[in-house]
């Protein structure tokens, strides 16, 4: 990373070596506390180790990101696939390698994953007008609801103006709270995306992005093991 990451437990000082008060401690152990139980059983990851420089940042984002995670009633098949576009369209390796395995567990499949990975970045007029994609390509195996998702990713990631003919297709799918949830979604992970490729997260950004088939089987191999074929 491009700065050093954080301690993994609760630091007794600042950077500088000055040390925290008795009240700033009890905060900040707080703070690791709720982070490191949104991740259990997993241990804290670089995105929490970055973050956690700034533990009211890391709080924050953490309330966001589980409210988005484990509180939305969008359905997660739906999350995830917007999850990865975005990392597609801002070359955010580290979050593809995270959530591509998260999708195919949610329903995705892997040549529909595959297909959000090589669908050319879509283009727009300055009043938002997509230009090209403007139709799903016959060989595709995305289905209409998901095609309509990943324009309104394309959308809001590369031309925060979404056009009506756009916003449409997804209001038609959905109610607005699904509507607010997925907006948020693409909103929040285009933040993450950002800062993980900013700050070189994971020493990921010199790193290819896995095709969808070798993610399937990867998965496969690790639910082979741990059924002990």
């Amino acid at each position: 990373m491009r700065i050093n990451y954080a301690p993994s437990t609760p630091p007794t000082t600042n950077p500088d070596g000055t040390p925290l008060s008795e009240t700033e401690q009890k905060a900040t152990a707080e703070v690791y506390e709720r982070v490191t139980a949104r991740r259990k059983p997993r241990p804290l990851i670089p995105l929490d180790l970055a973050l956690l420089h700034s533990p009211p940042i890391a709080d924050g984002y953490n309330s966001l990101l589980g409210a988005i995670r484990n509180q939305a009633v969008i359905p997660q098949d739906v999350l995830e696939l917007s999850v990865c576009r975005v990392a597609i369209l801002n070359g955010a390796v580290y979050e593809w390698n995270a959530h591509a395995p998260l999708a195919l567990k949610a329903g995705v499949t892997a040549e529909q994953l595959q297909g959000v990975k090589s669908i050319p970045i879509s283009t727009f007029t300055p009043e938002g007008k997509i230009i090209n994609n403007t139709r799903k390509p016959a060989e595709s195996s995305l289905t209409d609801f998901q095609w309509e998702v990943l324009l309104f990713t394309d959308a809001m990631t590369k031309n925060i103006k979404v056009d009506d003919t756009i916003f449409g297709a997804i209001k038609s799918r959905f109610g607005e709270r699904e509507v607010v949830e997925l907006t948020v979604c693409i909103g929040a992970y285009n933040m993450v995306s950002r800062f993980l490729v900013t700050l070189d997260v994971g020493e990921n950004n010199d790193k290819k992005m896995k095709d969808a088939v070798d993610i399937a089987a990867e998965l496969e191999d690790v639910d082979g093991k741990a059924q002990g074929r």
